[in-house]
C-alpha cells in the first residue's frame, strides 16, 4: 500500500463517519463508487472490482452499525421486538443474495447499484416519508419483510436504513424509534452480507487458482473483502461519526441532505459510466 492510497482510504473513512453522524445514513452509497475507482487504480480486475467494493463496503459498515446501535440503545429508542422479528429474515436474505451477486457480471451489479442509489437520492432530495397507515405484522410478516430488505441491502451494500426506516414509519413506528431500530437491524445485515462476500470471494479465488487464470488484485484480501480498507475506514469513521452528530443542530441538515443526494447520484452515474466504458461484452 502506497502512502497516497492509505491517505485516500483515511479520507474516505472520515467523510463516511462524519456524514453518518450528521445525516444518520450509512456510507455504502459513497464507499462503493469511491472504492471502485480506488481499486481500479490499484490494478484490480475490472470484472471483480464491483464485487470487491461491495464486500469491502459491507464489512466497513459493521463498526458503524455497532457504534450507532449502542448509542441508540443507551437512549432506549430501539424496538427490540421488531429487531428480533426482522433478524432471521435479514440474515438469510443478506447471506443468500451474496451468492447471486457473485454470479452477476460487474455491469449488471453496477447497473443495479446505480438505479437503487438514484432512488435513494430522489427520496432523500424530496425528503419523502410514507404516511403511517398500518400496525406491525406478526413475526412471520417481519421475517419475509426482513428477507427482502436484507437481500436488497446486501446486493447494493447498504445497512438497510433507506428501506427499513420507511417500512417502520409506514407501520406507525415513531421516527426516532424507526431510525434507532433500523440502525440495530443494520448490524445483522452487515455481518451476514460480509460473511457471504467473504465466502463467495474465496470460492472464486480457489476456482481461478485451479483453472490457472491470472489473478490481478490486491494483497490482504479475504474473499471479496479488502481488509486494510475495512480497518482504515472503520477506525476513521468511528472517530468522525460523533463529530457529525454534535453538529446536527448547528448546520443546515435539510440543505446538506439535498447536496448529499446530488453527490450520491453523481457518484453512481460516474461509476456506471467508468465500468460501462471499460468492460468488454
Amino acid at each position: 500500500m502506497n502512502p497516497e492510497f492509505i491517505l485516500q482510504l483515511v479520507l474516505l473513512g472520515c467523510v463516511v463517519g462524519f456524514m453518518a453522524g450528521l445525516l444518520g445514513i450509512g456510507g455504502g452509497g459513497i464507499m462503493v463508487p469511491v472504492l471502485t475507482g480506488l481499486f481500479l487504480a490499484q490494478g484490480v480486475m475490472i470484472e471483480q472490482v464491483v464485487h470487491l467494493a461491495l464486500g469491502t463496503s459491507m464489512a466497513s459498515i459493521i463498526m458503524t452499525s455497532l457504534s450507532s446501535s449502542l448509542a441508540h440503545h443507551k437512549h432506549r429508542n430501539i424496538n427490540w421486538f421488531v429487531v428480533k422479528g426482522f433478524s432471521p429474515g435479514v440474515v438469510l436474505g443478506a447471506f443468500i443474495m451474496t451468492f447471486i451477486a457473485a454470479k452477476l457480471s460487474a455491469i449488471y451489479l453496477v447497473t443495479i447499484f446505480s438505479l437503487f442509489m438514484a432512488y435513494v437520492a430522489v427520496q432523500m432530495f424530496l425528503n419523502k416519508k410514507p404516511r403511517p397507515s398500518r400496525t406491525m405484522p406478526s413475526n412471520k410478516g417481519l421475517f419475509f419483510a426482513g428477507s427482502g430488505i436484507g437481500g436488497v441491502s446486501s446486493l447494493v451494500s447498504i445497512g438497510g436504513g433507506s428501506l427499513t426506516v420507511p417500512y417502520l414509519l409506514w407501520h406507525n413506528i415513531d421516527i426516532k424509534r424507526a431510525i434507532a431500530t433500523s440502525a440495530a437491524i443494520g448490524l445483522p445485515i452487515s455481518i451476514a452480507g460480509s460473511l457471504g462476500y467473504l465466502a463467495n470471494g474465496y470460492l472464486l479465488q480457489v476456482e481461478m487458482a485451479q483453472s490457472a487464470i491470472p489473478h490481478a488484485g490486491l494483497e490482504y484480501r479475504l474473499g471479496f473483502i479488502y481488509m486494510p480498507a475495512v480497518l482504515l475506514i472503520s477506525v476513521c469513521s468511528f472517530f468522525t461519526a460523533p463529530l457529525g452528530a454534535k453538529l446536527v443542530h448547528r448546520l443546515p441538515v435539510a440543505l446538506l441532505k439535498k447536496i448529499f443526494a446530488l453527490l450520491l447520484f453523481f457518484l453512481s452515474v460516474k461509476m456506471f459510466y467508468t465500468l460501462w466504458s471499460g468492460l468488454s461484452f
